[in-house]
C-alpha cells in the first residue's frame, strides 16, 4: 500500500501508519500477571515475582516494593497448542481459538484453524492486541461471549491504546458448522491474549524519529518482542514512520516505501545487517544519513546483543564519508533525546543562593545568582547549566542570569500573578505557567520573546506542576480538581521555524488507579516515563511511575510508600539518580530505598536541568 510521502527531499519525512505489519511486530506488556485457562486440557500459568521489602522503622522510608518483574527474557516456554479436535462444542472451540493464540515462538497458525476458511483467510490478528489480566470461561452455542477483566488494547504498531471499556471488554463470536465441525466465522481482528503470556515475551521499548527541524531524537514508545526476532520488529517499527497526527511532532530520515528485507541478522560480534528494499534511495546528504543512521543507532542500541550498525538500501552500501560502513549505537550522541552534553548536576536554593553539585558537594555556583540573593523562590537551568531562570518578587516576576561567570540579571517578564517553577526544552525555549484569577495561562519565552500557547485541559485550570519535555515534543501537567488531581500530557506541534504551532489534547495518566492521594510532585524518569508523588496521608506519601502513553509500568515499575516528602528531583538520563526530597534530605528511590542522606541546612528545593 503506498505512502504518502509530504516533504521535499532535504527534510524529514512524516508518513502515517498505511499498511500491515506482516507478522506480530509489538506486543503489550500490561500491569498485573494472571491468566488461568481453563478447557482443552491447557493450562498456562506465568506469573510475576513481585517483591516487597520492608525497611527499617527508623526514618523517612516506611514500605517499598520494586514492581512487577519478569523471569530472564529467554525463560518463556515453548507453547505448541493443540488444533482443533472433532465434535468440540461451541464453547470448547472458543476456548481453544483463544488458547492457540498464545503459541511460542509466536504463531497464529493453529489459531486459525479454529476459524471457517473464509474467516481465516480474512483474519488480521496484527491489526490490534488485546490483553486482560483474567477473563471468564466462554458461555453460549451459536453465538459464544467472552467477558474479559482488565483488558486493555494496543494498534498495530504496538503504540498503546488505554483500557477497554466494560462493553468492549465482552468479546462474542459466532460459530457455524464447516465440514461436520463447528468453527468461528467472526474472529476480531485481534491477537487476544493473558498479561502474563505477554510480561514473559514483550516489553516496552523506544522508536527514535527526529523533531521537526531534525536538531534532536523524539522516542515513541512502543512494545516488541524479546526474542530472535527483536531487531527486526524495532526495524520494521522503526520503518513504519512515527505513526498517524505526527505531523510537526516528530518525522523520519528513513525513505518511504522501504521494507525489512527477510530480517536483521546480527552477527556473533554484534553487527546488525539492515537490509531495505523497496521503491526507494538511500540518501544523498551526509546530513541526511547521519540522522538516519542515528535513528537506527538509538533504535537498535535498545537490543543488548549489537554494537554496530551496517544498513544497505536496495544492497546499496549506506556509510558516511570516510566511513566504513559500520556505525557504532553509541554514536549520534548530538541528536541525543536527553540533550547533547546536558548538566548531570543538580541545581536549588540554599538560603536563597543558586547551588549545584551532587546531594554531599552542593556549593554555591559563581554566577550572579549563586553570591547575591535576590529573592529567588524556584529556578529552572538549562539544558547545559549556561543560564539559569528564578521565579522572584513572590511569583509575580522572573530573571534569568549566567549560571557561571560574571553578567547580569535580566528581569525578563515582569507583571505576572503567580508563576510556577519554568521549565527549559532543548532549544533553549523557555515554558511559563502563569496562575492568573482566571486560571493558568501557559506561554513560551524565546530570548525577549513571549508567545501565549493554549494547552487543552490546562490552560485556564488550576495547574500545580507543569513539565516539558526535553526534545520539546511533550508538556505534562498536574491539575487541581476537586476530589482527585489530574496528570495530562499533550503532544506539541512545531511550524519549520520551530514555533509552536498548536498543543493536542491530553491523555490522562493514571499513576495509581485505586489511588485518590493529591499529587505531590511529578518529575522525569526516562525519556518515556514519569515518576509521580502523591500523598496517602499527613505523613505518608507513595512514588509510583507511568508512562508518557498512559501505559502501566513494565517490569522495572517503581512502587515506594515514604514517610512526609516534599518533591521529586528526577531526570530523564539513564543512571541519573531519582530522589525524594523529605524533611530528613534526600532518599534515592532509584535502587532499594535506603534512609536519608541530610541535606545542609537550607537547601530548600532541588532538580536536575530542564
Amino acid at each position: 500500500m503506498t505512502r504518502p510521502v509530504t516533504r521535499p527531499v532535504t527534510r524529514p519525512v512524516t508518513r502515517p501508519v498505511t499498511r500491515p505489519v506482516t507478522r506480530p511486530v509489538t506486543r503489550p506488556v500490561t500491569r498485573r500477571a494472571r491468566a488461568l485457562l481453563a478447557g482443552l486440557a491447557l493450562l498456562l500459568v506465568g506469573p510475576l515475582a513481585t517483591a516487597c521489602v520492608g525497611l527499617p522503622d527508623e526514618g523517612p522510608v516506611v514500605e517499598a516494593g520494586t514492581g512487577s518483574s519478569t523471569s530472564d527474557e529467554g525463560a518463556a516456554p515453548a507453547i505448541d497448542p493443540p488444533a482443533p479436535q472433532p465434535g468440540m462444542s461451541a464453547a470448547e472451540v472458543v476456548e481453544g481459538f483463544l488458547a492457540a493464540m498464545q503459541a511460542s515462538p509466536i504463531d497464529t497458525a493453529t489459531a486459525s484453524e479454529y476459524l471457517t476458511r473464509e474467516a481465516a483467510a480474512a483474519w488480521n490478528p496484527q491489526q490490534a492486541t488485546i490483553t486482560y489480566d483474567d477473563r471468564q470461561l466462554p458461555q453460549g452455542s451459536t453465538r459464544v461471549v467472552v467477558a474479559l477483566t482488565g483488558a486493555a488494547e494496543l494498534d498495530a504498531r504496538g503504540a498503546w491504546q488505554g483500557r477497554l471499556s466494560a462493553a468492549r471488554s465482552q468479546l462474542a463470536f459466532t460459530v457455524r458448522v464447516e465440514d461436520g465441525d463447528l468453527r468461528i466465522s467472526d474472529p476480531p481482528d485481534a491477537l487476544v491474549v493473558p498479561d502474563s503470556w505477554f510480561d514473559q515475551r514483550f516489553r516496552q521499548v523506544s522508536l527514535y524519529f527526529v523533531d521537526p527541524l531534525a536538531e534532536i531524537l523524539v522516542p515513541e514508545p512502543v512494545y516488541a518482542p524479546v526474542d530472535d526476532t527483536f531487531a527486526s520488529s524495532l526495524v520494521e517499527g522503526l520503518v513504519e514512520g512515527p505513526g498517524r497526527g505526527a505531523s510537526g511532532v516528530s518525522s523520519t530520515f528513513l525513505p518511504p516505501g522501504l521494507e525489512v528485507d527477510l530480517s536483521v541478522p546480527v552477527s556473533e560480534d554484534g553487527v546488525a545487517q539492515v537490509s531495505l528494499t523497496g521503491p526507494a534511495t538511500p540518501p544523498t546528504s551526509e546530513r541526511e544519513t547521519e540522522l538516519l543512521l542515528a535513528q537506527l543507532a538509538w533504535t537498535l542500541r535498545q537490543d543488548p546483543r549489537i554494537e554496530a550498525v551496517q544498513l544497505s538500501v536496495n544492497g546499496q552500501p549506506v556509510r558516511l564519508p570516510g566511513g566504513d560502513g559500520r556505525f557504532s549505537v553509541t554514536e549520534g550522541a548530538l541528536y541525543s533525546p536527553v540533550g547533547f552534553q546536558s548538566s548531570s548536576l543538580l541545581y536549588g536554593l540554599r538560603d536563597g543562593l543558586l547551588v549545584s553539585g551532587g546531594p554531599d558537594t552542593l556549593a554555591p555556583v559563581d554566577g550572579p545568582l549563586g553570591s547575591r540573593a535576590v529573592g529567588v523562590s524556584s529556578v529552572a537551568v538549562n539544558l547545559t547549566a549556561t543560564t539559569v531562570a528564578g521565579v522572584v518578587d513572590g511569583g509575580t516576576s522572573l530573571v534569568t542570569a549566567p549560571v557561571r561567570g560574571s553578567g547580569k540579571v535580566v528581569r525578563v517578564v515582569p507583571g505576572a500573578t503567580d508563576l510556577l517553577t519554568p521549565a527549559w526544552d532543548h532549544s533553549d525555549r523557555l515554558w511559563l505557567v502563569d496562575r492568573g484569577p482566571d486560571g493558568a495561562e501557559v506561554s513560551v519565552l524565546v530570548g525577549e520573546r513571549r508567545r501565549s500557547v493554549t494547552v487543552p485541559g490546562v490552560s485556564g485550570s488550576d495547574v500545580r506542576r507543569f513539565l516539558v519535555s526535553r526534545d520539546a515534543s511533550r508538556v505534562v501537567a498536574v491539575v487541581r480538581g476537586p476530589q482527585r488531581d489530574r496528570l495530562l500530557v499533550s503532544r506539541v506541534r512545531y511550524d519549520d521555524r520551530g514555533q509552536v504551532l498548536r498543543v493536542t489534547r491530553p491523555v490522562q495518566l493514571r499513576p495509581d488507579e485505586g489511588s485518590r492521594g493529591r499529587i505531590v510532585d511529578v518529575a522525569w524518569r526516562s525519556p518515556t516515563s514519569l515518576a509521580v508523588m502523591q500523598r496517602l496521608g499527613p505523613e505518608t506519601t507513595r512514588v509510583g511511575a507511568v508512562g508518557v502513553d498512559g501505559s502501566p509500568p513494565g517490569p522495572e515499575g517503581l512502587s515506594v510508600t515514604l514517610g512526609r516528602a516534599s518533591g521529586l528531583a528526577g531526570s530523564p538520563v539513564t543512571g541519573e539518580a531519582l530522589y525524594a526530597l523529605t524533611p530528613d534530605g534526600l532518599v534515592d528511590l532509584t535502587g532499594l530505598p535506603t534512609a536519608a542522606r541530610p541535606l545542609a541546612d537550607g537547601v530548600g528545593s532541588l532538580a536536575y536541568v530542564g
